[in-house]
C-alpha cells in the first residue's frame, strides 16, 4: 500500500488513512514486484532498491518471510494456486492480520479485508 494507492473511495481509504492503523507490505510482495519489474511486466518509477525505504517513509512496515509462513496450512483453501498469494494469506492467519487486496479470488478468501 502507498499513498498513491490511497486514493481508493469508501472505507478502506478511512481504515488505512486512520492514525492508528498498523501497515505492513510483505517482503513476498517486493518479490513479486522485482521478479514483474524486470520481466517488464510492471513499469516502475521509483527505482526497486529504494522501494523499502519509500514504504517506511510513509509509515508502512514490512513484514518478513518466516518458515511459520511458509509450513502454515490454510483452512479454507484459497481458490488461487499462486505461490504468492497462498503465501500472502499464510502471513495474515499466523500474524492475526487480514488482506487488502483487489484480487477478486483472494477478496473472497476469509482473511481478506472487507468494509464493516
Amino acid at each position: 500500500m502507498t499513498k498513491a494507492w490511497l486514493g481508493c473511495p469508501g472505507a478502506l481509504s478511512q481504515v488505512v488513512a486512520a492514525p492508528d492503523a498498523s501497515l505492513y507490505v510483505s517482503v513476498a510482495s517486493l518479490w513479486e514486484i522485482a521478479i514483474k519489474s524486470r520481466t517488464g511486466k510492471l513499469k516502475l518509477k521509483p527505482a526497486l532498491p529504494t522501494l523499502p525505504s519509500l514504504l517506511v517513509n510513509l509509515g508502512i512496515e514490512l513484514l518478513t518471510i518466516e518458515e511459520t509462513h511458509v509450513l502454515h496450512s490454510l483452512d479454507p483453501e484459497p481458490e488461487t494456486k499462486d505461490p504468492f498469494d497462498r503465501l500472502l494469506l499464510a502471513q495474515c492467519h499466523v500474524e492475526a492480520m487480514r488482506l487488502v487486496t483487489r484480487d477478486q479470488k483472494l477478496s473472497q478468501h476469509p482473511l481478506a479485508w472487507r468494509p464493516g
